[in-house]
């Protein structure tokens, strides 16, 4: 694999690790609606806070299954598409509540990013 890609791999899984574990707790300018952490921000989508688990779980688990492609190769597509899939769930939630498409660009970016590994 080219090496550009497994730097997208890194990437999208240091993106995932920095909102669901280094500013869970926090308010950034990327939260939807007004949100102040991500509990919020899952209230504010109208979830219910076990889907935020789930949600959290899965993507911290493919941005994971990324990194480990880097030296399983074979890992790398699956991980690549479910990160895709979660990521077009979360663009779908911005416009939902009608979310400056400012607040999607993080999402947006990682969905890029998501299938170009996906299809490399």
């Amino acid at each position: 694999m080219e090496p550009v890609f497994m730097i997208f791999q890194v990437l999208i899984a240091l993106g995932i690790y920095n909102v669901w574990i280094l500013r869970f707790q926090k308010a950034t300018a990327w939260r939807g609606g007004s949100a102040a952490n991500m509990r919020e921000e899952f209230t504010h989508y109208g979830l219910p806070v076990w889907f935020m688990g789930t949600i959290g779980v899965l993507k911290l688990l493919l941005a994971t299954l990324l990194v480990l492609g880097i030296f399983i190769p074979a890992v790398t597509k699956p991980a690549a598409l479910g990160m895709a899939a979660l990521m077009t769930g979360a663009l779908a939630m911005h416009f939902k509540v009608n979310d400056p498409l400012k607040k999607s660009l993080p999402a947006f970016t990682l969905l890029v990013l998501s299938l170009l590994v996906a299809i490399a």
